[in-house]
């Protein structure tokens, strides 16, 4: 099943292997050139030619001049406008005494203020700490709290959210707040009485960044993980964490063409539609990063809303969007499609949540657009693997083979182990990508991070061309009577049900068989399904002790977190009835 392709496919395709497409890529000379760098003490491939830092990033993107860096509603922010936002504010930060090893947090919501902060503290030298800005002001605390930020930054809303808490971060030594739109007090200032409004940056002065010495390992962020068990932990990513990125998007699109037997086209800006927070990875590291470097406009919104972003598709002739799943199958599915001139998409592409075949056959065939996903997490800084094009088409449930500075291997439950192709085990992986640990928490750093590898804690395998398949999170797999159920697999058969558009697969306690598997679905709009029909069609593909022993639908699509993970502790309540009768 996993490799029939949804469309009929070139039978010339591939012209060129992974192998042999990897080495004209990364030649001596060539974009992707490789060597060896020791990073904590361990050998390890890295690019050649990707940027020392994000300073070293900023100030290169100024060359992309007067061509819009961000758009938002009304306010239009080129490149030479932002680079001089952030000159300003660097300085700005060192009046303060903010410099090497300092940690800043930073939770607001996509804004053209976001990133002009991000490259303004870590021009400095200092550590920037993206908090997720859907947190509760408990856990903005803890976030400020853990990372041991002593400056703030934050929009109105985040403002407004933490101010009964400001006597409990006594750490904090100011906060400055973009669009205020309350009196402020105490230690906080407004934002825009230090860089004006984004409609004043083309004005500021024309200052150059200040001097630090900063080497690519250098401490550059802390992202936290998402927390569905325990305390979020913060990575500790540097600048070729980052940096890294730039590298693997582009190789990622390289091979792509020369899979196909074309040669590569000269980079050209494109615009994109930016609907992930930026304080997770994938918007701020997998796709800031490269769309700087190869000076795309990045749109942003306020909040996720289909009309409102085919709108913005066909006002802006927006070339690229995504994100998660969800979004695109609320594009495809939303009955004013058509009045929308929705041609100018070139990609959807998306991560953080497993997609249905059916999703990746309809990008294409509906939008004449490629899709596009890959694996990649907060520990990894985004991509590890890159999927595309006629390689994901042809295999619709893989995440895409490694970039060529990337190691996977698939480890038994002990981590002693590796196992052979084809087999299910702990994905590890290695690679320049990878952040030192975890900020304050020795402990969790030295399980997870072992010799330049990280153990990922998702179950995968991979096949004979090194193509990635994850199956479940450890913690996610279903154990029913000693039998191991994969979610994926289960749900992937749901999503080729034609009435599927977003499941997905939980474990209910069980008195004697320990737990069984349970699925939660949204149907599409228009179409019906009842819970004896996608049991027997499940039935009909897997073997029966994978089939739900109940179904439960929702008429919205499913709850997730900012970055794309479905929140499956969520829809526990769903069975409440059946954990009864397993008690």
């Amino acid at each position: 099943m996993d490799t029939e392709p949804l469309i009929a496919l070139d039978p010339s395709w591939p012209k060129i292997s992974l192998a042999e497409a990897e080495a004209r890529l990364t030649a001596p000379g060539a974009p992707f050139e490789m060597e060896i760098s020791t990073i904590n003490g361990v050998p390890t491939r890295v690019w050649k030619n990707a940027p020392p830092s994000l300073a070293w990033l900023i100030q290169a993107a100024r060359a992309h001049g007067e061509r819009p860096f961000t758009i938002y509603e009304d306010e239009r922010v080129s490149y030479e406008a932002n680079f001089r936002a952030v000159a300003t504010l660097a300085g700005k930060l060192g009046e303060m005494g903010i410099g090497k090893g300092d940690r800043v947090a930073l939770a607001m919501r996509n804004l053209p203020e976001w990133p002009v902060i991000f490259f303004a503290v870590a021009s400095v030298g200092a550590i920037v700490v993206p908090l997720n800005a859907w947190w509760t002001a408990g856990e903005l605390e803890y976030g400020i709290r853990d990372s041991g930020a002593t400056l703030l930054f934050v929009d109105d809303e985040r403002y407004q959210r933490l101010h009964a808490h400001a006597a409990e971060l006594p750490v904090l030594e100011r906060i400055i707040v973009a669009r205020a739109s309350v009196a402020l007090d105490g230690q906080a200032s407004r934002l825009e009485d230090l860089i004006g409004t984004p409609h004043d940056y083309a004005t500021l002065p024309d200052l150059p960044l200040p001097q630090v010495q900063i080497a690519p390992d250098d401490d550059a962020t802390i992202f936290y993980t998402s927390g569905t068990t325990g305390d979020p932990k913060g990575a500790l990513g540097t600048h070729r964490n980052m940096m890294t990125n730039i590298l693997s998007s582009g190789y990622n699109a390289a091979r792509a063409v020369l899979r196909r037997g074309e040669e590569m086209p000269p980079p050209a800006p494109r615009t994109t539609l930016t609907v992930i927070p930026l304080f997770h990875v994938t918007a701020c590291s997998a796709a800031m990063m490269g769309g700087i470097a190869a000076g795309h406009s990045m749109i942003f919104m306020r909040k996720w809303d289909t009309i409102r972003a085919m709108e913005i598709i066909e006002r802006e002739k927006v070339h690229i969007t995504g994100g998660v799943p969800t979004i695109a199958w609320q594009i495809l599915e939303h009955p004013d499609r058509a009045k929308y001139d929705l041609s100018s998409l070139e990609a959807i592409a998306y991560g953080g949540a497993p997609s249905a075949p059916e999703l990746v056959r309809r990008i294409h065939a509906e939008f004449g657009a490629l899709p596009g996903n890959g694996w990649g997490m907060t520990e990894t800084m985004a991509t590890v693997t890159g999927h595309s094009s006629e390689d994901y088409l042809n295999r619709p449930t893989s995440a895409g083979p490694p970039v060529a500075v990337a190691d996977l291997k698939i480890m038994d439950e002990a981590g002693e182990k590796e196992l052979p192709v084809g087999e299910v085990g702990e994905l590890w992986a290695r690679g320049p990508m990878i952040v030192k640990g975890y900020w304050n928490k020795p402990e969790a750093t030295a399980a997870t991070f072992v010799d330049g590898w990280v153990r990922t804690g998702d179950l995968a395998r991979l096949d004979e061309e090194g193509f990635l398949y994850v199956v479940d999170r450890a913690k996610d797999m279903i154990i029913r009577g000693g039998e191991n159920i994969y979610s994926s697999e289960v749900e992937n058969v749901l999503y080729a049900h034609p009435a599927v558009t977003d499941c997905a697969l939980i474990g209910i306690p069980h008195r004697t068989l320990g737990e069984e598997p349970a699925a939660v679905v949204h149907l599409a709009p228009g179409m019906e399904a009842s819970e004896a029909e996608l049991q027997a069609w499940v039935r009909e593909r897997l073997a029966i002790f994978k089939t739900p022993v109940a179904i439960r639908f929702v008429s919205e699509t499913l709850p997730r977190n900012a970055n794309g993970k479905i929140l499956k502790k969520d829809l526990k309540i769903l069975f409440e009835d059946r954990v009864d009768r397993a008690a």
